[in-house]
């Protein structure tokens, strides 16, 4: 299946996942709970501020797709929403969670993982984690992919591939705004340099006229 997700329906798909298997109690979503769910400000990376409109669309994009929709229960007098996710994926449990936190938080370490998907999944230890990310990576077509290793960094990253391929920041992006970086502090350094030069220039005429003024003084009393 091409699954190809903008950020706003990847933001609704996990805030649905997420409050399914944490607060099952409130689940399915009425429109406003997942409005608010999507907008949280802890778990979410970016926090976003999307209106009833952004999300009412999201839903409709999810829908096209078979990975969410209205919920099938009669009893609510809400219209509620759903996700679809086991039902086109059919996860395990932690499977779930892994992919969960990937879509509200962006690309994760293990050690990330495994501490944020806690609550969804305990992992046993992170050789249980890695074995879970090696089922995603060997899904076919792959739904996570493993990032580069960043420079000054211990652990690589990985990343749903929800919204299709992932680049990773380039080497040539970190020198450029290093090079940026070091451009600007220069140009200060040249600055307070030049701004002390002046005050060292403006002090040593006042000593020169205080000593011009002394030698007048002394020249009166002789």
């Amino acid at each position: 299946m091409d699954i190809l997700l903008n950020k706003v329906e990847i933001r609704v798909l996990g805030a649905l996942v997420e409050k399914d298997v944490i607060t099952p109690e409130y689940y399915p979503l009425s429109l406003n709970a997942l409005v608010n769910a999507c907008n949280q400000r802890n778990n979410r990376d970016p926090v976003m501020s999307l209106t009833e409109d952004d999300v009412r669309q999201a839903l409709h994009g999810l829908q096209e797709k078979h990975l969410a929709g209205l919920a099938t229960s009669a009893e609510d007098r809400v219209t509620k929403y759903e996700h679809r996710l086991q039902e086109v994926f059919n996860f395990t449990r932690g499977e779930n969670a892994i992919f969960c936190v990937l879509l509200l938080r962006g690309p994760q370490t293990p050690g990330e993982l495994r501490g944020r998907s806690e609550r969804m999944h305990p992992f046993e230890d992170l050789t249980d984690l890695q074995s879970t990310l090696q089922s995603l990576i060997h899904r076919d077509p792959p739904l996570i992919k493993v990032l580069p290793r960043q420079p000054g960094t211990k652990e690589a990253r990985y990343a749903h591939l929800l919204s299709g391929d992932v680049e990773p920041k380039t080497n040539v992006d970190v020198d450029t705004a290093r090079i940026a970086s070091s451009g600007d502090a220069s140009l200060a350094d040249s600055q307070r340099i030049t701004h002390l030069e002046n005050e060292v220039a403006t002090l040593q005429r006042e000593v020169a006229d205080l000593k011009q003024q002394l030698m007048a003084l002394r020249k009166e009393f002789e």
